[in-house]
């Protein structure tokens, strides 16, 4: 079982590359579903990394496979732009599904 990335940024992939992890250079929307369908169906992938940006270019398709698929896990990994979220995404995030302000 292997890691494969799916990446915007040279400078991720080439960073991936040198832990070992292979991956695919994408900028497109159709692209992106297309690399994503890709790594879905190999047989040894067990992980597929994600940058940021290419996870909001197709939302909808990530969490359907998420949910729906249980191999293989899909990961999010900021790139070095960031990750784009707030400094309290996650504070956030729990009092918006429980209700509580924390």
């Amino acid at each position: 079982m292997r890691f494969y990335l799916i990446s915007d940024n040279v400078d991720t992939i080439v960073g991936m590359r040198l832990a070992g992890i292979k991956g695919v250079l994408v900028h497109e929307d159709s692209e992106v579903t297309d690399a994503l369908l890709k790594a879905m169906d190999m047989p040894d992938v067990a992980v597929i990394l994600m940058t940021s940006r290419l996870m909001s270019l197709c939302p909808k398709l990530v969490y359907d496979l998420k949910l729906n698929r249980k191999q293989p896990l899909i990961i999010e990994v900021p790139d070095r732009h960031g990750n784009g979220r707030a400094k309290d995404s996650i504070t956030r995030y729990v009092a918006e599904a429980i209700g509580v302000k924390l």
